[in-house]
């Protein structure tokens, strides 16, 4: 399997693929440079995913890296979260969350219901990322992640913070308060509602260089 590696320097963070006669997925446009025997190929995707592609803000064309030797990705000052997925998993990622895989992990289409979608605002079509398979996959996140387990429970959260999770949890949009009335006065939102039984991965807290990046593009967007 492909190894990955976080690697960071001035406050920037990247990832390290070392391959060893083996191969990668990787998002779209994140290469850097890569050192070694390595050829880049993008395997075309299904009618389904072409389809997808016209109404989705999630690219369904991943470039694959294959031979020996060292892939750099592109850096951010965000960060990254590394984790593995098992046989039997399947594990659905937040928009643009996907970053790198092992070739074994295979990379599936999810939509979420109508009026989830449309309580989102993501409009009627809401297309994510599914992986499900044996590897290691890499995310592309804001800053720390915490892993949460859900037991028939809830998670509820003011803003889309949870960046996979898997099949056995639905997203739906909820009022936090009881009511209209309350939730008026609270001054909150719709918020995710994460609802069943599995795994989450929580990012709440973007690192400080991430959050300043942010807040210096919110008056150039406001003009």
């Amino acid at each position: 399997m492909a190894t990955f590696e976080v690697e960071q320097s001035e406050g920037m963070r990247w990832i390290r693929v070392d391959l060893d006669d083996d191969d990668c997925r990787t998002e779209r446009g994140a290469l850097n440079h890569m050192v070694g025997s390595v050829k880049m190929d993008v395997p075309l995707p299904s009618l389904r995913g072409m389809w997808v592609s016209l109404f989705s803000n999630e690219s369904v064309l991943r470039p694959r890296y294959v031979g020996t030797g060292t892939v750099y990705l592109d850096s951010t000052l965000g960060g990254y979260h590394s984790f593995p997925i098992s046989n039997g998993d399947r594990w659905i990622l937040d928009t643009h969350c996907f970053w790198a895989s092992d070739g074994e992990v295979q990379l599936k289409i999810h939509r979420e219901p109508v009026l989830t979608a449309l309580w989102a605002g993501e409009g009627l079509l809401w297309y994510k990322t599914a992986l499900v398979g044996d590897g290691q996959v890499v995310l592309a996140v804001d800053g720390p992640v915490e892993e949460i387990t859900l037991e028939n429970d809830r998670l509820v959260t003011d803003g889309p913070f949870v960046v996979a999770h898997t099949a056995g949890i639905t997203l739906r949009m909820r009022r936090p308060a009881r009511s209209l009335w309350s939730h008026w006065l609270s001054g909150q939102r719709l918020s995710y509602s994460y609802e069943g039984t599995g795994r989450l991965l929580l990012c709440t807290v973007p690192y400080w260089r991430r959050r300043m990046e942010r807040e210096r593009r919110l008056p150039a967007t406001m003009e």
